[in-house]
């Protein structure tokens, strides 16, 4: 069961256009706009906070050298930058907001960078939720290579956390309980709680 969903990096741009707000050139896949609409209110209905940025650093261009600017989440596209810019990572308040939201959590799992942690410009968010989640009181995971290997860029080691999975798309199916056939030939069983 999940309490909190702190929802950030490439996804959260589909999430903000389902809540309703532009979001310029940013990733999107609009053909799950409905999908994330019902996911959140069925969220909402099960009592899970949900947790996104309240600012974005929007960039004219994906390059590490782009123009780039900090707007509020209900104004990406008017800032300077205009309608054509994209999300590249979160903003300094989203980082606060999420570091407090993981520090009070007793078990935390992080699948996805929070930015573009490749490019140093865009790379801030990502390297504020690890931090975060190195001081968790707690069970903390870093799920998926690129959240791995962001970890390790950013210069966290693997004993800043409880444990690092390579696998993200697994990790997330084995918590959900799914069949995973490379451990049920091992005899395990997926178990769901009630």
């Amino acid at each position: 069961r999940v309490d909190r969903l702190v929802i950030g990096g490439g996804m959260v741009f589909t999430v903000l256009a389902a809540a309703g707000h532009a979001v310029g050139k940013s990733l999107l896949e609009s053909d799950y706009i409905d999908t994330v609409q019902g996911f959140l209110a069925q969220a909402e209905a099960l009592g899970v906070e949900i947790v996104l940025p309240v600012d974005i650093v929007m960039a004219a261009e994906f390059s590490p050298t782009a123009d780039h600017t900090t707007l509020p989440v209900g104004q990406l596209e008017s800032g300077p930058l205009g309608a054509d810019a994209m999300g590249l990572d979160i903003g300094a308040e989203s980082s606060a907001l999420f570091a407090k939201a993981i520090e009070s959590s007793q078990t935390v799992f992080w699948n996805g960078p929070m930015g573009v942690f490749e490019f140093a410009t865009f790379a801030a968010g990502t390297k504020a939720v690890a931090a975060a989640l190195s001081s968790v009181n707690g069970l903390s995971v870093v799920g998926g290579g690129d959240s791995a290997a962001a970890v390790r860029a950013l210069g966290f080691a693997d004993s800043d956390f409880g444990h690092i999975s390579t696998g993200g798309g697994a990790s997330l199916e084995f918590l959900e309980g799914k069949h995973l056939p490379g451990l049920e030939i091992l005899g395990w069983q997926p178990h769901v709680a009630p």
